[in-house]
């Protein structure tokens, strides 16, 4: 009745619904980054380059979270692949911009 959706579904069977997630070990550095860039209009790259610095600071604050960031466009026909970085490349990039703004 609503149309399509983004569902966090835990082991315990347990359905939530909202406009963003984050899970694992590493969410709440995940968390701490959508919170200060995610609006509901965010244009599609924009949201792009918030979950990727998102999934980033999560992987590289968290040690058990890996070493390389997956990122997913969830659309209403499925999701589509949008790119698989490596962590310490992004971290080199994040460290360039910051140093610039300086």
């Amino acid at each position: 009745k609503n149309g399509p959706g983004l569902y966090y579904v835990d082991s315990d069977g347990t359905r939530l619904t909202n406009n963003l997630f984050s899970v694992g070990s590493g969410a709440t550095y995940a968390y701490g980054v959508m919170d200060s860039g995610y609006k509901w209009d965010l244009e599609v790259e924009d949201a792009i380059k918030l979950g990727r610095k998102a999934i980033y600071h999560a992987t590289h604050r968290d040690a058990y979270s890996g070493g390389s960031v997956n990122l997913y466009h969830m659309k209403e026909t499925g999701w589509v692949k949008i790119s698989q970085d490596d962590t310490m490349k992004l971290h080199f990039q994040y460290l360039e911009e910051k140093m610039a703004q300086s």
